[in-house]
């Protein structure tokens, strides 16, 4: 019932665990010991004792209660320390392991399960940590305490209830395989609906335009009644397991109770002290199992949170990308006949070789699919090739350290993400020190200057998702940012798709100005943006087919200049429409 994976993810808050133990057992010897000055004081009013001779007992119990107090006190805020700081360390870690994943991301896990997991899971796993931890360590101590007081005035007592306390540990026992995989599934539900509900959000509009929205409820409604079934199914394993510990516990409680009247009935100790130690024993004869019967209580709780850290675990425990701690000094960067596969079966890149120079602009390009977006992920170090090697300055990338290579590095894509922010503070994320002015002229060079300065200046807030400037604007402003951040190495993934033709040639303007000075590389289907490059990979099936400038690829007349005259032929043709 203990996982020492995740126990090992409590790290130095393991302390917090053993304080609230040791607390919780100081309040349970106060209890002990508030029952047995009742018990004297039951003692006196049967032998006839004085009035005096209750001072004691009420003294002692006073102070008791006090010690019992201040431990129930002393006890949650120790849990809430425990749980407080669980969570912010392993939000702490989880945010960390994310960061080092960088490019790569966290395989197999969407955005909304990932945040699921983060903020939701993590709540779960800080129940299982601040509540059922300490439950269960105290749940196994006390009985033995319990017993060792008892078994001195009635060991027949004492043995039927020390007896009886294991039957509750074993109802969990023999429910927790089933729960296990009750709330494996619960969790999967929960992470899937998630996703889901994100994605009808997200798609709203789309499924607006094609009068899909009705089949979307059906589906999200389906999916919301799978979870509500596997809901259902989690409270009643937690209903029959609780009523079967019930039972035991009443049960066990019952029996010692019992033994302890037929003991006083049989008068086999006197009967004043008989009657008090029976009372003890009635009075106590509980206490043998209400630790087991709320650590039960607590294991439900607690498996919820344990499937939560499975997820968590499985996060953290991804290999993290290798890099060395070599700085860089050049920037030609150079892919080595490089084999690459997502999935370990289908190559889609075969023996590729490529050089991309220092200075100067570097196009790839063909038909989707052909894998020029994978070689954009090597080059940014998202992916690894199985064979061959991609080099920086002659060295091999992973010999880099990243941070020292991304300060060097800076990709625009056709989904480059604008922050729900000012103006201003997305510039500054790329460079911290950059002043209004040099703002003001990087917006200037891809003409956003007038509209931003018309619509409230620098202090404008681009809204979640960049909705409230148009799909041009937003990819100019994600190349002014990048602009403002000076870097050597420019890698451009189709950052001219989707937009208006005035904005393709005011981004396409600046990334030709750019290769003067520094290198970029450039992705794109639209074959016409690349002619000025100084040099072309034409690509096919995951090969280098052809390389050369645009004249030397058009007098091959090969698979580059046949895709260029096709596309150059239906742009005129939507020109003639257009007139």
């Amino acid at each position: 019932m203990i996982d020492k994976q995740l126990l090992r993810l409590l790290g130095g808050n393991k302390k917090y665990v053993v304080y609230t133990v040791l607390v919780m057992l100081a309040g349970s010897f106060a209890n002990i010991g508030i029952t047995a000055c009742i018990c004297w004081a039951v003692y006196l009013a049967i032998t006839g004792a004085e009035v005096s001779a209750y001072i004691y007992p009420a003294i002692l119990g006073v102070v008791l209660a006090l010690v019992r107090y201040t431990a129930t006190r002393v006890t949650g805020s120790l849990k809430d320390t425990l749980g407080r700081q669980v969570k912010k360390d392993l939000r702490e870690r989880t945010y960390n392991k994310i960061l080092t994943l960088g490019a790569k991301g966290a395989d197999g896990m969407s955005m909304a399960g990932l945040t699921q997991v983060s903020m939701e899971g993590i709540e779960q796993l800080d129940l299982y940590y601040s509540t059922y931890l300490p439950q269960f360590f105290f749940s196994l101590i006390v009985p033995v305490i319990l017993f060792c007081v008892c078994v001195g005035m009635n060991w027949q007592v004492s043995l039927v209830l020390i007896c009886c306390v294991p039957l509750i540990p074993m109802s969990i026992v023999m429910v927790s395989k089933y729960a296990k995989r009750i709330f494996n599934k619960y969790w999967d539900k929960y992470t899937s609906m998630g996703d889901e509900f994100l994605d009808s959000v997200q798609g709203l509009n789309e499924l607006k335009i094609y009068k899909a929205d009705g089949e979307q409820h059906k589906y999200i409604n389906q999916s919301a009644e799978e979870f509500r079934k596997i809901t259902m199914k989690v409270l009643v394993m937690q209903l029959a397991s609780v009523t079967i510990m019930d039972l035991v516990a009443f049960g066990g409680a019952g029996a010692g109770i019992a033994l302890a009247i037929v003991g006083v009935m049989n008068q086999t100790i006197p009967a004043a002290a008989g009657i008090a130690q029976a009372l003890f024993l009635i009075l106590v004869a509980v206490e043998f199992f209400l630790p087991l019967r709320a650590l039960g209580s607590a294991f439900h709780v607690a498996m919820n949170g344990a499937s939560a850290g499975k997820k968590i675990i499985t996060l953290l425990g991804l290999p993290d990308p290798e890099w060395g701690k070599n700085e860089v000094t050049s920037c030609e960067i150079a892919l080595n006949n490089v084999t690459f596969s997502y999935d370990g079966e289908r190559n889609v890149l075969k023996n590729i070789s490529a050089e991309f120079p220092a200075k100067g602009m570097t196009a790839i390009v063909g038909e989707s699919g052909c894998g020029k977006s994978t070689i954009v992920n090597l080059i940014t170090g998202a992916c690894r090739p199985q064979n061959g090697e991609v080099t920086v300055g002659g060295n091999p990338l992973e010999s880099y350290a990243r941070a020292g290579y991304y300060s060097r590095l800076a990709a625009v894509s056709y989904n480059t993400y604008i922050f729900n922010d000012t103006v201003k503070n997305n510039f500054y994320l790329a460079n911290k020190n950059v002043s209004d002015e040099d703002i003001y002229a990087a917006l200037k060079a891809v003409n956003l200057d007038e509209f931003i300065r018309e619509n409230g200046g620098l202090d404008k807030v681009i809204s979640e998702d960049a909705k409230n400037i148009s799909g041009g604007q937003k990819q100019r402003l994600a190349l002014a940012v990048n602009l403002v951040a000076d870097k050597d190495i420019y890698v451009f993934d189709e950052a001219t798709s989707n937009i208006d033709v005035e904005s393709e040639a005011i981004i396409m303007e600046n990334v030709k100005t750019l290769s003067g000075q520094k290198s970029v590389i450039v992705i794109s289907h639209r074959l016409a943006n690349v002619v000025p490059a100084d040099n072309i990979y034409y690509m096919e099936s995951g090969e280098i087919k052809e390389r050369g400038s645009h004249e030397q690829l058009m007098n091959l007349n090969g698979g580059y200049a046949k895709l260029f005259n096709t596309q150059k032929l239906l742009e005129e043709g939507y020109k003639g429409v257009n007139v």
